[in-house]
């Protein structure tokens, strides 16, 4: 069940002197069951882009499609589109709005037309997915932490089972913890449920231990996209995008530069571990 996009554009104004190109002749393929990093710096066009994900803005030019069918054409059922790609927004606990968190999470398949009992198993089954026991479910969601609340808005989407799963900037205005757990929920999400997961951030930091493959936004195009020892290869050419390696990067081609057999394509603080320990222990010989 794939999602693409095939040459996609999209001018904010068009047709006036104020108009803007938020994307440039975009394609780009969400296969099934893939975990992918989408970054850029703020004004790159990432949030543009996955408005187009699941039919909330149309695009100026090119075609957006779902299992082989344009979501624009006449009579496409887009309402059933947004259950399948589920979009969480930045700041998702500012939609909470039930009197108790197990309600809110309940919303969604509730407007799907579902019986009760089933409405009620999904929204248990979310709750669980994103790590919120059942002494919460009867709570106000806005007595939660920031944490909380960011896990339980996701939940709201979950419980509609979307087979994929679109997640703009999760971690915006957390903690380093709040964000850590934020991360690691998402990515044992992930590893139970098998769906694809679309990632928005503009830290590499933020998304080097999780993701299988990234894309790169640049000036409403796609700079990079790759899997990420690939993309992080290019250190120069994304910090004149505005964008930076994660630190094990920079310390390992740091190590590279001292003389050290390091293996310059490890992208997670585990990978970087084992080849620094190689490269001490060789030049202990």
């Amino acid at each position: 069940m794939a999602l693409q996009l095939e040459h996609v554009s999209y001018i904010y104004g068009a047709d006036t002197t104020l108009s803007v190109r938020a994307l440039d002749d975009i394609c780009l393929t969400i296969p099934d069951g893939q975990f992918i990093g989408l970054i850029g710096h703020t004004g790159s066009g990432k949030s543009t882009l996955v408005q187009h994900l699941n039919g909330l803005i149309a695009p100026t030019a090119g075609v957006v499609s779902y299992n082989g069918r344009n979501i624009w054409e006449k009579g496409y059922p887009r309402k059933e589109l947004r259950s399948q790609v589920g979009l969480v927004f930045q700041y998702p606990e500012h939609q909470l709005f039930e009197v108790d968190v197990f309600s809110d999470v309940c919303f969604g398949p509730k407007n799907l037309g579902l019986p009760e009992a089933e409405v009620h198993a999904r929204a248990q089954r979310a709750l669980e997915l994103v790590g919120i026991s059942e002494e919460y479910y009867k709570q106000s969601p806005f007595e939660l932490s920031g944490g909380q609340k960011r896990r339980v808005a996701i939940a709201g989407v979950l419980a509609m089972q979307p087979k994929i799963l679109v997640l703009d900037e999760p971690t915006a205005g957390l903690d380093p913890r709040g964000r850590d757990e934020i991360l690691g929920q998402i990515a044992l999400l992930k590893k139970e449920t098998r769906i694809s997961v679309v990632l928005v951030s503009h830290s590499m930091e933020d998304v080097a231990n999780y993701v299988e493959r990234i894309v790169v936004m640049n000036q409403g195009r796609i700079l990079y996209d790759d899997a990420p020892a690939a993309v992080f290869s290019h250190v120069k050419e994304l910090e004149e995008v505005g964008l930076a390696a994660p630190q094990v990067t920079y310390i390992l081609h740091r190590l590279a530069q001292e003389g050290f057999d390091v293996d310059g394509r490890a992208t997670t603080i585990t990978e970087a571990r084992d080849t620094i320990l190689r490269a001490v222990r060789k030049k202990q010989v």
